[in-house]
């Protein structure tokens, strides 16, 4: 692991999914759940850029006229928001995870810095439709450090992407949130069957460890 190859990936730390008023949180979801995560990303992102690693970012959003957005999608974001409300809709932070509304912005406590690669997403996995595989190859990167929200679903499946397509992958366990934590367990107990099937996962204390001893 190499600041020339390893790129620190922050998954949707957005309002939508961790703010007060967003999508998750008009769910009727516990959002300290999906902000406990918060504190330990800050402290890798921050030794990650003062050792020069890559550190790049991804927003969940959709276009303003839904054109990206399946009607399966939308049809259970309706399901279960409260008064029948799901995405494309309007809520306490602008249209639900809708591209250029205030829920779909990074929080202040995680935004990225001028010079950091934002991948704007329509779906749960980071490299569908988007160009995050070509950006990751044109920059040289092997290794990647996923972290973010939630654990058993965008993070999860776009560790499972990244395998895939040949990168070493590990998960922060304490800087990923589940809206349930049972699901969070059950996410990180996943990738260590088989050796490691998808990767591995250790915790911010390690990861900056390791970084300090380079």
């Amino acid at each position: 692991m190499k600041p020339e190859n390893t790129a620190l990936i922050v998954i949707d730390m957005q309002t939508d999914f961790c703010g007060v008023g967003g999508y998750v949180d008009k769910m009727g979801y516990d959002i300290s759940l999906t902000r406990k995560p918060i504190e330990p990303i800050r402290k890798v992102m921050d030794a990650m850029r003062k050792a020069g690693y890559h550190i790049m970012h991804t927003r969940e959003g959709h276009r303003p006229d839904l054109a990206d957005l399946p009607p399966n999608k939308r049809w259970r974001s309706c399901q279960i928001g409260t008064d029948g409300k799901g995405i494309g809709d309007k809520g306490p932070c602008g249209r639900i995870l809708v591209r250029g509304e205030d829920g779909w912005n990074i929080i202040p406590e995680l935004a990225p810095l001028p010079n950091e690669t934002i991948i704007d997403k329509p779906g749960k996995g980071s490299f569908y439709a988007t160009d995050l595989d070509m950006v990751l190859r044109t920059k040289g990167i092997q290794n990647i450090i996923l972290c973010g929200i939630t654990t058993d679903v965008c993070v999860h499946t776009t560790m499972r992407e990244a395998n895939d397509r040949g990168y070493e992958c590990l998960m922060l366990s304490d800087g990923t949130g589940a809206t349930d934590y049972g699901n969070h367990l059950a996410a990180l107990k996943m990738i260590t069957m088989q050796h490691g099937v998808f990767g591995t996962h250790a915790d911010s204390e390690a990861v900056i460890k390791t970084l300090s001893s380079k």
